[in-house]
């Protein structure tokens, strides 16, 4: 029985970043990894997939130029399922490529199998063939990451009733499709589809949508669905879903009311990837999700010298934070000093068009009783918004009436994900909206927005007290 000082269950993004975090420290590491080949959802069924076929859509159907054309532009006229998936393969061919060259490089060694806890100290790893490994380790990093919510009453076939990992796995592009659930992957397959002309209907049984953003962010999101014509219904449950044949799908909702495609997507939650792992054997329990809960400093278990990292904590369930986590996780677990999480975040959506946010809602800032001011831009304010025949997306600033600091930065619209770490790094460095209004922007850059956006919150703010 070989003994690490370290042992990473699974290798996404917070398992990879906790083992070479621990190899960069000279411990001996093992990373244990389930799936075929390393990187787990984030590279093989999420995060990099679902971008890159954003990405892949945007290009081939002429998104971006639309503006300029008209909606009747195309860069390829017939666009197939097999186009999107060429792209596919290449781009997770070299995320895998470049985390097996980390592994080496940093002489982190990996096993492919399933692993299960036998006592708080040792786990067994089951091969493809069958074949039981034992390991014992002083510390562990749980990092399985999530797999689709997949509730009995759905009819999922793999072909025209599908999950989120397996809509990648399309053998053609439907004329319509419906996608059940509201929330970061729903909304983001609904756009990139709507996007190639698939007349896509939105399901969700709230009556909002992505309630963890600024309203006013999420209604001019949701007025370009509609502009669209993506069909949302909202405020009704599902209460059956039915195959009448090769692509002939009916959903009732409550009240009778029912939605017909051709291809369904349930994408409505995730659970936590732990019923394999036997976590009773080492004293863990999980939610009814199959999370597990951890100390947010740390991401310490309630077993000392177990850790858990990513997805499978739940909230924020973002690349980013838990490539952060699995870092300070592996610090804290091998005592060594770690820095403390960040306090403000950016969260990005790659939906078409792009959301990301870092910071405080209005409404956050509404509830703690903090006099406010906010300043708005639109993109087609900004002569490259208008270069680039932007006819929406908008900038939103918040700022202390006090003592003039960014309290909140959102955005939605063309490259939001890369614009908001401007407004992330003034937020964090506890910058005011002088910052915005004194410093020169290169020009002609949608940048410009964060200025425009200040200057519309400087005419209404008071004279600045000398």
């Amino acid at each position: 029985m070989e003994h690490y000082e370290l042992i990473v269950i699974g290798s996404g993004p917070a398992g990879r970043r906790a083992a070479i975090q621990a190899a960069k420290f000279d411990r001996k590491v093992l990373v244990v990894e389930r799936g075929r080949r390393v990187g787990g959802v984030s590279v093989h069924t999420g995060t990099i997939p679902s971008k890159t076929l954003r990405e892949t859509v945007l290009n081939l159907t002429g998104w971006r130029e639309r503006g300029f054309y008209g909606r009747s532009y195309r860069v390829k006229e017939d666009i197939t399922a097999a186009d999107l998936r060429a792209r596919l393969h290449i781009t997770l061919d070299h995320e895998v490529e470049v985390l097996e060259h980390q592994f080496a490089r940093n002489k982190v060694d990996t096993i492919r199998g399933e692993a299960k806890f036998i006592d708080p100290h040792r786990i067994e790893v089951e091969g493809e063939a069958g074949e039981i490994h034992t390991f014992s380790s002083d510390n562990f990093v749980i990092a399985v990451g999530t797999k689709p919510f997949r509730p009995d009453y759905v009819p999922f076939d793999g072909e025209y009733v599908l999950d989120s990992d397996e809509i990648l796995e399309l053998n053609e592009l439907p004329r319509s499709i419906a996608v059940i659930g509201a929330g970061v992957i729903g909304v983001e397959y609904a756009s990139i589809f709507s996007a190639l002309d698939v007349h896509v209907t939105l399901v969700e049984p709230r009556q909002t949508m992505l309630d963890f953003l600024d309203t006013e962010l999420v209604a001019d999101f949701t007025h370009q669905l509609r502009d669209r014509g993506i069909a949302l219904r909202f405020g009704a449950k599902v209460e059956k879903i039915e195959k009448h044949g090769p692509g002939e799908c009916e959903i009732t909702l409550e009240g009778g009311r029912c939605v017909r495609s051709n291809v369904v997507l349930f994408a409505a939650g995730r659970m936590g990837a732990t019923p394999a792992l036997a976590l009773d054997a080492c004293g863990l329990e999980t939610d009814h999700r199959g999370r597990l809960k951890v100390d947010p400093m740390t991401f310490a278990t309630s077993v000392p010298h177990i850790y858990a990292a990513g997805d499978v904590i739940g909230f924020p369930s973002l690349a980013s934070t838990s490539m952060e986590q699995g870092r300070i996780a592996a610090c804290h677990a091998l005592g060594e000093k770690a820095y403390d999480p960040p306090e403000y975040f950016p969260y990005g959506i790659y939906a078409v068009p792009e959301i990301s946010t870092v910071g405080m809602t209005e409404e956050e800032i509404r509830e703690r009783g903090i006099p406010y001011e906010c300043g708005v831009a639109r993109f087609r304010e900004t002569s490259r918004g208008h270069i680039m025949g932007l006819d929406t997306g908008m900038l939103k600033m918040i700022f202390s009436l006090k003592t003039r600091r960014l309290l909140g930065c959102h955005i939605v619209g063309e490259g939001a994900t890369e614009l908001i770490h401007i407004g992330q790094a003034v937020l964090n460095l506890r910058g005011t909206l002088e910052y915005f209004v004194e410093n020169t922007f290169n020009y002609p850059t949608l940048a410009e927005a964060y200025k425009i956006a200040a200057l519309d919150a400087w005419n209404r703010m008071p004279p600045l007290e000398c």
